[in-house]
């Protein structure tokens, strides 16, 4: 048989098997969605299933959008624009000052505790760890100051003269699967994302944890602070799921790779030789 009766041949011959194979098999194979793991209750595991190692990473540190360095992938639609929060004049105004600056201010640049998003969207992960029989779980954040909060699971109420803290004071409860925790009693030395939105003494946060499957984790935090906005508003983003990770030892007085940035308006170092303590 000629060559060129033999290629046709075979280029039919080709095509008739993928034709007979079906759409099923033109289609590229796509990787299966791990579903929530839950316990022997049918309660959800926020973290690592039994015998499994794993904690979830940030895919993206702002809080809210709108910014290039925002992937698409990451938003959700129900993401707050900068143009949808309700700053009173101050924050909007701070909240400018703090991004010409960029890290110049930020607690959480010389290793201070941050409030809720700030924590959760921190360097290298964070986990969160139940203690049934203790009634709490445990908020572990890595790339912070090597520190964690503690939520109450017990039904407890807030204590009505809590004195404020970086962390301030957090209870806890489930609402379906979605772990829902509320905290007030906070001071007003930390920011509460990495771009500088400021907030009060006032500020009341409630956060929900919902694993939407098993490696997307949705975090949303309604801010309640009628010292620094004029009203409460409501903004999230995604976690993914780092299978195999585990949490390490991350000092951040020893391991600050910030100074750099925490410079002044002369564009030198602060520290407490010129007498701005870093």
């Amino acid at each position: 048989m000629p060559i060129r009766s033999l290629t046709v041949s075979l280029a039919i011959a080709l095509a008739g098997a993928w034709a007979h194979a079906g759409p099923a098999a033109q289609d590229a194979p796509e990787a299966a969605v791990r579903p929530v793991p839950r316990g022997p209750s049918g309660r959800v595991h926020l973290g690592p299933p039994p015998g499994e190692k794993g904690h979830w990473r940030r895919m993206r540190r702002e809080l809210i959008i709108g910014d290039a360095e925002n992937s698409p992938e990451t938003h959700r639609p129900e993401d707050r624009r900068l143009e949808d929060v309700p700053f009173q004049p101050w924050t909007r105004a701070m909240w400018e000052y703090n991004r010409v600056h960029a890290d110049r201010d930020a607690p959480h640049a010389r290793c201070k505790p941050s409030a809720g998003p700030r924590q959760i969207g921190t360097a290298y992960g964070f986990e969160i760890v139940e203690l049934p029989d203790l009634e709490r779980a445990i908020i572990f954040d890595i790339g912070g100051p090597h520190s964690f909060r503690i939520v109450y699971m017990d039904g407890r109420e807030h204590p009505e003269d809590f004195p404020p803290t970086y962390y301030g004071h957090s209870i806890g409860w489930w609402d379906g699967d979605t772990l829902v925790v509320d905290t007030v009693g906070f001071n007003e030395r930390s920011w509460i994302d990495t771009q500088g939105l400021l907030h009060t003494d006032r500020l009341h946060q409630v956060e929900r944890f919902t694993r939407l499957d098993f490696d997307t984790l949705e975090y949303e935090v309604t801010i309640d602070d009628p010292g620094a906005y004029t009203e409460p508003w409501t903004a999230g983003f995604l976690l993914r799921w780092s299978e195999g990770a585990e949490i390490f030892e991350y000092i951040c007085q020893e391991n600050n790779q910030n100074p750099m940035m925490t410079v002044g308006d002369d564009g030198q170092p602060l520290s407490r030789d010129n007498g701005i303590t870093p």
